[in-house]
């Protein structure tokens, strides 16, 4: 993944998190975060829930998919491109 970074402690930026663009980092930002190593230990799921009221809209379940892959990423996690949690999510969240 071109321009990212390859290990959690190189992100000083959300946007330099695998699968993180302008729009995610935004809603990052959003969700009150600062820095991306404060998304370490966050429940993605509750993350993509607080998203859906802050945004008053039900977001599309991909970006479930894409927190569960930067909060894995940076608890210590490889870099997985954001449709390989695409399964996973559908067993453990299969009403989305």
């Amino acid at each position: 993944m071109a321009g990212k970074a390859s290990c959690a402690a190189e992100c000083e930026r959300f946007e330099q998190i695998p699968n993180i663009g302008k729009a995610m980092a935004g809603d990052f930002r959003q969700l009150g975060f600062v820095h991306p190593r404060e998304l370490a230990g966050q429940d993605a799921a509750a993350l993509y829930q607080r998203m859906c009221r802050l945004s008053g809209q039900r977001q599309d379940p991909c970006v479930l998919d894409t927190y569960m892959a930067a909060v894995e990423f940076m608890e210590g996690g490889p870099a997985k491109a954001w449709w390989e949690y695409t399964a996973e999510r559908k067993r453990r969240f299969p009403d989305l």
